[in-house]
Formats: structure tokens, C-alpha cells, sequence
């Protein structure tokens, strides 16, 4: 049975497409990352294997970046993802708290999913819409709804045990065509909606794809396409950051120096930290920064 990678299929007699992620390295790298508590390492999961099922409907290269932000205990929540299913994410809560509550509504007490999408040719678009469903997947819907009058249908999963979290995904979406072939798409939609609810958490997490596809939808005619690989990737590094200090002034990153010993940057998706002394700062500042030379 092979994870991380994401499944898309065609219905082609309801004009209906869907797709399905099923995740495991790519999600415990972000669950490695942090002391997540089990309430947080779900919704990330559930977030995550959202990014996926969004990052699959760019028609174009780009990024998505889904973000939870509320006023409840958790604070922030983000997973960015790239047009070939390079993942990364991050949460934020109150961490003073002894206790989480367990529901998705009270953890993310008036919140709002913002979805923002950035093509590397064209204008950044982003949407927003309030979290006022009692799960991730029923606003994500909700989103569509309100944004592109398009049906659809998110079911997301999420399996925590220690080192081998896993985190599912399902997405049913009617596409875009004429109004009269609309009515037959919305109950072609109707009748795969209802088959996508038999699912089971066993079946998602414990069968192939192909298999659970198979169980589902076996009387459909469905087109399969090749499977793309999902993985963790944050795309920080210390030339990166030494790049973001060439804004400061020299003499401001040397009394840092002086000061502290070091200048200390911490990536906020892999918490990687980053060290630069005098030497660095003055070689950052002449241009001559390497980190092949052996300063890393």
C-alpha cells in the first residue's frame, strides 16, 4: 500500500471529477517538527490533506496557501502547497492552556479559512469565508459554494499514532459546464456524494486506492490518472536567510552579535535554526556570503 500521493479520476458520464490523498511521511514531517498536542496534530493533518485536494485543481504553477486564523485557543494555522504537491505548515495556539477543547468549533472560536492562490504568471487571488461549520471539510465546501456556485463534497481523515500518522483526503467536485448539462452534473453529483459517504476510516487508511476506488464506485465509469507523490518540503535554508539579512545594517547585526553571540533565525515551518556570527555578517554585507566555502 503506498502514501503520499495523490489519486484524481474523471466520472465522465456525470461531467464529475475527483480525487484522493492519502498521507503518512509527508504529514509526520510536520508533526516532527513540534510538540503538537493530539488536537492540533489533527487539524493539521485534516489541513493538510486539504492543500492537497486544492493544490490539485491549479491549472496552472503556482502556490495555495490555506490558513485558519480565530479568536478561540488555536490562533493560526497554515499549510502552503506548490502546483507539484510540495508541502509545508505550521500551527499557532495557546500553549499556557492545560487543556484543548476537542471540537473543531470551540478550538477555532470565530475564525475565518482564507485561501489565498498565487500563480508565478498572473494575479494573487484570495478568498475568505467563516469557519461557521462544525468541521474543516463542511467550511471548506462551504467555500466553494460561496465562491464558485460549484457543488462539492470534502471528506477529511486523520489517524494519529505515534511515528505513523496519517492523514486522508476525498474531494467530489462538479465541473464547470452549460446549464443544461448542469442538471444532470448536479445529480450525477447527488447520487457520487451519497456512495463517498460509505467510506470507512479503515478503508481509507488500511486499503490501496485503487481498491477503495474500486468499492466505491465499481459501477461507475471512472477514469483513472496517473498518481502524483505528495511530500514535505519547506524550502528554507541558511543562504535564504542570510539573504533576508543583507536589509539590515551591518552595524545593527554586529552589536546583535556582540551582544548575544550569534544571530539566531528560526524557520517557522521546520523550526530549523540558522547561526551567523561576525564573520558572517561582514562577508553577508561584502557580497561574498558562501556557505559552500564552509561556513555553514
Amino acid at each position: 500500500m503506498v502514501f503520499d500521493q495523490l489519486h484524481r479520476y474523471l466520472f465522465n458520464q456525470g461531467n464529475v471529477r475527483g480525487e484522493m490523498v492519502r498521507l503518512e511521511k509527508s504529514f509526520q514531517a510536520i508533526l516532527d517538527s513540534y510538540p503538537y498536542p493530539p488536537v492540533i496534530q489533527q487539524l493539521l493533518g485534516e489541513l493538510m490533506a486539504a492543500a492537497s485536494l486544492l493544490t490539485a485543481t491549479l491549472k496552472f504553477e503556482g502556490d495555495i496557501a490555506i490558513q485558519i486564523q480565530g479568536e478561540g485557543p488555536l490562533s493560526y494555522a497554515v499549510i502552503n502547497g506548490t502546483h507539484n504537491q510540495q508541502l509545508r505548515g505550521v500551527a499557532r495556539w495557546d500553549e499556557e492552556l492545560e487543556f484543548l477543547p476537542n471540537t473543531f468549533s470551540e478550538l477555532v472560536k470565530k475564525g475565518v479559512l482564507v485561501i489565498t492562490i498565487s500563480p508565478k504568471k498572473g494575479e494573487r487571488y484570495q478568498g475568505m469565508v467563516a469557519l461557521d461549520k462544525p468541521t474543516l471539510a463542511g467550511c471548506i465546501e462551504g467555500y466553494f459554494q460561496q465562491s464558485e456556485q460549484l457543488a462539492t463534497k470534502v471528506i477529511l481523515r486523520t489517524q494519529l499514532i505515534d511515528k505513523q500518522a496519517k492523514a486522508c483526503g476525498m474531494l467530489l467536485q462538479v465541473l464547470p459546464t452549460s446549464s443544461q448539462a448542469t442538471d444532470k452534473a448536479d445529480t450525477a453529483f447527488e447520487h457520487l456524494s451519497a456512495l463517498t459517504d460509505t467510506i470507512k476510516d479503515e478503508e481509507l487508511f488500511e486499503l490501496a486506492a485503487e481498491d477503495i476506488l474500486h468499492r466505491l464506485y465499481h459501477q461507475e465509469e471512472l477514469e483513472l490518472y496517473p498518481a502524483t507523490n505528495v511530500v514535505f518540503k519547506c524550502g528554507c535554508s541558511k543562504d535564504r536567510s542570510a539573504k533576508a539579512l543583507t536589509a539590515v545594517s551591518k552595524v545593527e547585526l554586529l552589536d546583535i552579535v556582540a551582544k548575544d553571540g550569534a544571530i539566531k533565525m528560526n524557520c517557522q515551518y521546520c523550526h530549523s535554526e540558522f547561526s551567523f556570527d561576525a564573520i558572517d555578517v561582514e562577508s553577508i554585507h561584502a557580497g561574498t556570503f558562501n556557505i559552500s566555502a564552509g561556513r555553514a
